[in-house]
């Protein structure tokens, strides 16, 4: 896997995966005092919850679910010194769908947690994780724990 970031002007960069895809990065503020970018630590934390929704998904789409949405909420503290690493994690899913098991999404989550999923698995190293979730059938919450 290959990636390259190349500094644009003052603190916005663009990075470019050994795919050819982009993403602008950074913590400049534009003229009206907002961030142009998010930050390289915002783009790992969306990229913990790329990896983890996709392996949900993955899983009960495998186990024959009926997957219609999954949505990956994420919450993080920082350690307050430098390097100021992710200390807590807690990521909330939202799977959508028609008739699906509860215990297959909690399967499903459990095994992205301890298994498959590479990009918590490094961020655990420094951060506690947690998760929950909750099932939702046809637009109503069927299940929260």
């Amino acid at each position: 896997m290959k990636a390259r970031v190349r500094w644009i002007e003052n603190r916005l960069f663009m990075g470019e995966s050994g795919t050819g895809h982009t993403v602008v990065l950074g913590t400049t503020a534009g003229p009206d005092g907002l961030k142009l970018a998010p930050s390289a630590l915002e783009l790992m934390l969306i990229g913990a919850g790329g990896c983890t929704a996709w392996d949900v998904v993955d899983i009960l789409e495998k186990g024959r679910q009926a997957v219609d949405d999954c949505v990956v909420e994420l919450d993080a503290d920082r350690a307050e010194t430098e390097p100021k690493v992710f200390t807590r994690i807690h990521i909330h899913f939202t799977v959508s769908g028609r008739n699906l098991d509860r215990t297959k999404v909690e399967r499903a989550i459990q095994l992205s947690a301890d298994k498959y999923c590479s990009a918590t698995a490094m961020l655990a190293k420094t951060a506690k994780i947690t998760h929950d979730f909750e099932v939702v059938e046809s637009g109503e919450a069927l299940v929260a724990s």
